[in-house]
């Protein structure tokens, strides 16, 4: 999702936009959200016009929806999603498994921005989990040091997905999980630091989704060439 900021008048709301990617930061398609409502309602008639079939959806927790889910298995495709206290029925019962006890499927190791990260995920297949067609929930723990002060943070995170067990080992599903958050940051940095969209003050009629639909289309263009960064 992306509000234009630069839209918003004394009398009207700014434009929000919500778009699906691949994991290499090609837009595939953008919807306009009504002024009146939120992502939900646009997740299914954005994806309508793509697709699908064996492709594996990330999307922020808000999309972690019933209707998001059986709509995906419909489509022939499977989903990763995150799980919040947002929801909390599921949030619970994921977050109550017997972690501790459950093996480790995969360690990464990082150390950028100034700052040492580690990265373990674990799986669980899991029958009877309140969510439409998941079959298996996750556990991620990021330990996050500062090399400058020291200060240590760990954050837990939790997740369901549609695959099977054995459909994608630990390190396909990491990648996965961290290709969604680091894509969709990159696009905004670009949009917001690049193209200045924020800024941006084109607010008549369709204009202000057709020209981000424009700088979504030079951002494609640049990443089909294999520029990883254009800000």
């Amino acid at each position: 999702g992306k509000t234009l900021r630069g839209t918003r008048t004394a009398n009207r709301a700014a434009t929000a936009l919500i778009a699906a990617m691949t994991h290499n930061g090609e837009v595939l398609a953008q919807r306009q959200i009504d002024g009146k409502s939120n992502e939900i309602p646009a997740f299914a008639p954005l994806l309508d016009g793509i697709d699908l079939t064996g492709a594996v959806i990330t999307a922020d927790a808000l999309h972690t929806q019933h209707d998001h889910a059986a709509y995906l298995h419909e489509r022939g495709a499977h989903y990763l999603a995150v799980v919040k206290r947002n929801h909390p029925g599921l949030h619970e019962q994921v977050r109550g498994l017997p972690w501790r006890e459950i093996r480790l499927d995969h360690v990464e190791r990082a150390r950028a921005h100034h700052r040492e990260e580690i990265r373990r995920l674990k799986t669980a297949a899991f029958a009877h989990l309140d969510h439409p067609h998941a079959r298996q929930a996750l556990q991620v723990v990021r330990r996050r040091r500062d090399l400058g002060t020291g200060k240590l943070t760990i954050e837990r995170i939790y997740l369901v997905t549609s695959l099977p067990p054995g459909a994608a080992d630990g390190s396909e599903l990491a990648a996965w999980i961290r290709g969604h958050w680091r894509i969709e940051n990159q696009l905004h940095h670009v949009r917001d630091r690049t193209f200045h969209e924020d800024a941006s003050h084109i607010r008549t009629r369709h204009l202000p989704r057709v020209m981000a639909g424009l700088r979504n289309l030079a951002i494609g263009v640049h990443r089909q060439d294999g520029h990883t960064n254009i800000a």
